[in-house]
């Protein structure tokens, strides 16, 4: 089997995360240290003992969610499932950093410090109820983004988010969000939700922190990946280190192209992903894309002991 290695994005964070991992593999309970030492701050006792409206903060979330990813894959490794059978990496959104850890791309502490930054220049981008982002179920990607475009006048409105066959998440200012809702379920949607989001990402609201991020990546030392990133603003391989550092700029504005990125990989080989880190989001999303592919979560001791039977 060809496997890939896929990261999850925000909207997985659970308190608790990453503690059975922790408490079972030193190896694992070393991430969660070193993510709190880059900080300044124990954000694992936020991650296992806070208030789940805390650490779905932005800011809290993301390198959150990092963390419990590379946990994971150090638990993997522990026992063996280490990157060597691995074909490409991804992750979504947020899971690109984590992908890009996983693959030494970036430091541990780097890479932390980094999702801190862009979480807060995300908020920061767009004052709180300005923005909104909703989920356009039953439409494709093409029919998503007219609603978006018929929605705008004159505002933001994008086709953020290409999650699968049948989910789209459209992003931009909040008015014209609401019209989208309206004109997608007018256009045959199943459902259109406004999603549960501080801000609007992955749309052309979120420029000042692209800015922000783009000076900061300035800064940091990237390394050429050891297993290949599928990026989400290409949806194809890259590996060259200054063409990783332009696109993780361009990804704040862009379109995570998800299914496109599933649909490349299983084009060049890969029959079974690997949703490392919280919950089981992404599997769920690459069984609607590519049916015949092997999905499994690991985010416990028990889902990787499950794999050694």
């Amino acid at each position: 089997m060809t496997r890939a290695f896929v990261f999850p994005g925000q909207g997985a964070q659970t308190i608790g995360m990453g503690k059975a991992l922790s408490d079972a593999y030193p190896a694992a309970r070393a991430v969660f240290d070193e993510v709190d030492a880059a900080l300044g701050e124990k954000l694992s006792t936020l991650i296992w003992e806070g208030e789940i409206e805390t650490l779905t903060l932005t800011q809290n979330a993301q390198p959150a969610l990092m963390a419990t990813s590379v946990a994971a894959l150090r638990a993997l490794e522990a026992e063996g499932f280490g990157l060597s059978g691995v074909a490409f990496v991804a992750g979504h959104s947020l899971g690109e950093y984590s992908a890009l850890c996983a693959v030494g791309s970036l430091s541990l502490p780097d890479t932390a410090r980094l999702l801190r930054l862009r979480g807060l220049a995300m908020q920061a981008a767009v004052p709180v109820g300005a923005g909104a982002m909703a989920a356009l179920l039953g439409l494709d990607f093409a029919a998503a983004a007219e609603v978006a475009a018929e929605a705008a006048q004159g505002e933001v409105c994008q086709a953020a988010n290409d999650n699968d066959p049948a989910q789209v998440v459209v992003s931009g200012h909040k008015a014209a969000v609401e019209r989208a809702v309206e004109i997608a379920k007018a256009k045959g949607a199943k459902r259109a939700i406004l999603l549960p989001v501080s801000a609007p990402f992955h749309c052309a609201l979120m420029q000042p922190a692209a800015e922000a991020m783009a000076e900061a990546l300035a800064g940091i030392a990237i390394a050429a990946p050891v297993v290949p990133l599928v990026a989400n603003v290409r949806a194809e391989a890259v590996s060259d280190p200054e063409t990783i550092r332009r696109l993780l700029v361009e990804q704040v504005t862009g379109s995570v192209r998800w299914r496109e990125s599933v649909e490349w990989m299983v084009g060049n080989g890969v029959t079974g992903f690997w949703e490392v880190g919280a919950g089981k989001a992404l599997s769920g999303m690459i069984r609607r894309i590519a049916k015949e592919a092997e999905c499994k979560a690991v985010g416990t001791p028990e889902d990787i002991a499950a794999l050694k039977g």
